[in-house]
């Protein structure tokens, strides 16, 4: 096993673990469905985070298929600024509806709070150390900024169908169906986790093609 495969498996290990832990938090201290997407909100805030700090730390990347008011920008610093700054301001916005509506139908104390916050560090430990690879990755090619800045939205997808769906169907109110849903995300997560290496696989083979040429 070479070193780049033992870190990718490393980053699924953790992943897997941390949505584990917040799994076995659920059943053991039962958890309301209410509860579990707390989790999965600071989870989703962490990921915006370090998706911002990505796109502001690319060097050379492109734009293709990528419009900013109906053109298609230079790949420059100052797109880059404008890109991160949007995305920052979309993705803030729309988690502050995921926030106002957990923050009214759910509110965790006590024990919970801390068990929640142990899973959040969980999820930061793990993408921290995604994100230094993925810089890594992005300095061998140019990254599709727009493709990296639509990215974060498919993690939040079972979280908003859970929140359309789940939180009033009583499927979500019994052991077995949260369990699943909490499953189904886990296989979300470590879906998107690949559909991302193969990005930055491509960005890293592009860059060695174009260097080669220059």
């Amino acid at each position: 096993m070479n070193e780049t495969t033992r870190e990718r498996s490393t980053d699924i290990g953790s992943l897997l673990g941390a949505n584990g832990l917040t799994i076995v938090f659920a059943v053991v201290f039962g958890w309301s469905a209410g509860i579990v997407l707390w989790a999965y909100f600071a989870q989703n805030l962490i990921i915006g985070y370090f998706s911002r700090k990505r796109i502001l730390a690319l060097d050379e990347f492109k734009t293709d298929g990528f419009k900013i008011n109906d053109r298609q920008p230079p790949p420059t610093p100052e797109t880059k600024k404008k890109t991160a700054n949007f995305f920052a301001f979309h993705f803030g916005f729309f988690h502050l509806g995921y926030f106002a509506f957990l923050a009214q139908a759910h509110r965790p104390d006590g024990l919970d709070l801390l068990l929640l916050a142990g899973v959040a560090v969980s999820f930061w430990f793990n993408h921290a150390a995604s994100f230094r690879r993925h810089i890594e990755a992005d300095a061998k090619g140019k990254t599709n900024i727009g493709t990296l800045m639509f990215l974060p939205y498919l993690r939040v997808v079972p979280m908003h169908l859970a929140v359309i769906i789940g939180s009033g169907a009583e499927l979500m109110d019994t052991l077995p169906g949260l369990v699943g849903f909490m499953l189904l995300k886990t296989g979300a997560d470590w879906l998107m986790h690949h559909v991302e290496h193969r990005i930055l696989q491509r960005a890293g083979e592009s860059g060695v093609s174009e260097n080669q040429n220059l």
